[in-house]
């Protein structure tokens, strides 16, 4: 997930901590603004998905990184009628939805 934020979003790690099997407890990843606090799931702490929305300077273009990562589209760029934003949705790799959109 972080190789993936970073690819797609260009994050930042600003801070990390790891198990001693690898796995990571704790990892602090900027993408523009915010800081999203992810970690690796655990018999006690299972794995979710989410249904995250980022704004992004240019829609079509980080939508196409998103390809490129291995993705798949769910809703290619598009603006509708009465929203000002031109929206696409996707799927990750471990099933979350990602809606990126720019404001125009």
């Amino acid at each position: 997930m972080v190789d993936l934020l970073k690819s797609i979003f260009n994050g930042e790690t600003l801070r990390r901590f790891d198990c001693e099997d690898g796995s990571i407890t704790h990892v602090e990843i900027k993408i523009d603004d915010s800081v999203l606090m992810i970690g690796d799931a655990t018999p006690e702490y299972p794995a979710n998905r989410h249904l995250l929305h980022v704004y992004v300077p240019d829609v079509d273009h980080t939508f196409k990184k998103a390809m490129e990562a291995g993705c798949i589209t769910i809703e290619e760029p598009r603006t509708r009628e009465d929203d000002p934003d031109k929206r696409g949705t996707f799927e990750d790799f471990a099933g979350n939805h990602w809606a990126v959109s720019s404001q125009t």
